[in-house]
């Protein structure tokens, strides 16, 4: 059995200039532990089920990057980020380049998403739950293709990428693991075997807005 740590808020009796050193102690902490693996929300406002949405809320993958630079062993990942938030090309380098600097440590955690207030609040476009699914499977197609090493092109209904270039490639092999957060089995689990590696079906924290 494999124990992890999720980190879901940033509230410190310090204020702002104490979420540095409070996040990395706790990862230097866990790391040494022999925890296998250190999590962070990927959200852009606090979740209704966690705190308000004004609380202190850092950008995922900045977070993972700091955190990356100051442990050794410990795998990192969001748990998880929308499919929205991101166009997928940008999202696969993101993740490679966790990967490299990270010395193969990152994970894919990725999902629908479901939280429309932050969508709004920063002018992220919100589609209906059937466009994010399918977005979500194209996605995956694009990593898959991406961390394949192919760098043709790829055309779906939502997203047309004219090349799949990327490099450095991750050190993770054959690529980073893959975790697909949903709150459902009859679609997210049907993702599953399509998949480029194995994928864990997660429920959501929360379903509304």
């Amino acid at each position: 059995m494999k124990f992890g740590i999720t980190i879901p808020r940033f509230l410190t009796p310090g204020g702002v200039a104490a979420i540095g050193p409070e996040l990395a102690g706790i990862a230097r902490d866990a790391d040494q532990a022999g925890l296998d693996s250190l999590w962070v929300m990927d959200h852009f406002f606090q979740i209704p089920s966690v705190g308000a949405a004004d609380e202190p809320m850092l950008e995922g993958y900045s977070a993972l990057a700091y955190v990356a630079g100051i442990t050794e062993r410990i795998q990192l990942g969001t748990l998880v980020t929308g499919v929205t938030y991101r166009h997928p090309g940008i999202l696969v380098k993101t993740v490679t380049s966790l990967d490299v600097l990270s010395g193969g440590r990152a994970w894919l955690g990725i999902g629908a998403g479901w939280y429309e207030r932050e969508h709004l609040g920063l002018g992220v476009p919100f589609p209906s739950v059937s466009e994010r699914f399918e977005r979500l499977e194209e996605t995956l197609q694009i990593a898959g293709q991406m961390w394949s090493g192919e760098a043709g092109p790829y055309q779906g209904k939502h997203y047309q990428l004219a090349e799949t270039l990327c490099e450095p490639m991750p050190l993770s092999s054959p690529h980073p693991r893959i975790m697909i957060g949903g709150g459902g089995e009859q679609k997210t689990l049907d993702l599953s075997p399509d998949m480029p590696t194995r994928a864990i079906s997660l429920p959501c924290r929360a379903r509304k807005g």
